[in-house]
């Protein structure tokens, strides 16, 4: 801002995501690492990410639980503190998946191979973010809520009129 540069910066808060990171990390527990639910295809973050350099938002939040956490954390920053420590330990390991403790991670050096781009959790990552469609477009939706408001206005009064 003080050299009057064209360089914008947005936080992009992203949920659980599909990716194959949590087949590679280093091994804490005997249950496999997974994403937090509700978990969302690794499209979905590219989409917003896009969406943030192509837009000025000084924020854009993907997901309402994302949303929902970050915001609570504003308000209440105790409580979500508390909320996370009580439910975030179990909800970040998969009972089904047990890790080999030898198996190699990407700690100290990236793995061989390509990994792609999706995680073992495609059955359940969902494919749109409704938090995300209503955050990137605050204006129609703006302007629909205008435009209902205003109709119901006047089925009330047509309506008052027509009781009198």
């Amino acid at each position: 801002m003080h050299e009057r540069s064209n360089v914008r910066l947005t936080m992009v808060q992203l949920p659980g995501l599909n990716t194959p990171s949590s087949r590679g990390c280093v091994r804490r527990f005997a249950a496999g690492p997974r994403p937090v639910a509700p978990v969302f295809q690794p499209e979905v973050a590219a989409r917003a990410v896009v969406w943030a350099a192509e837009h000025r938002r000084r924020e854009l939040f993907v997901g309402l639980n994302t949303a929902a956490v970050i915001l609570g954390s504003r308000i209440a920053p105790w409580a979500a503190d508390r909320y996370l420590a009580r439910t975030n330990i179990e909800a970040q390991q998969d009972p089904q998946t047990l890790i080999d403790p030898d198996r190699p991670d990407y700690l100290y050096h990236p793995l061989p191979g390509d990994r792609g781009a999706h995680g073992p959790y495609d059955r359940q990552a969902k494919s749109r973010s409704p938090a995300l469609v209503a955050a990137t477009h605050r204006g129609a939706l703006a302007a629909g809520a205008g435009l209902l408001t205003t109709a119901a206005v006047g089925a009330a009064t047509l309506t008052r009129r027509s009781a009198r």
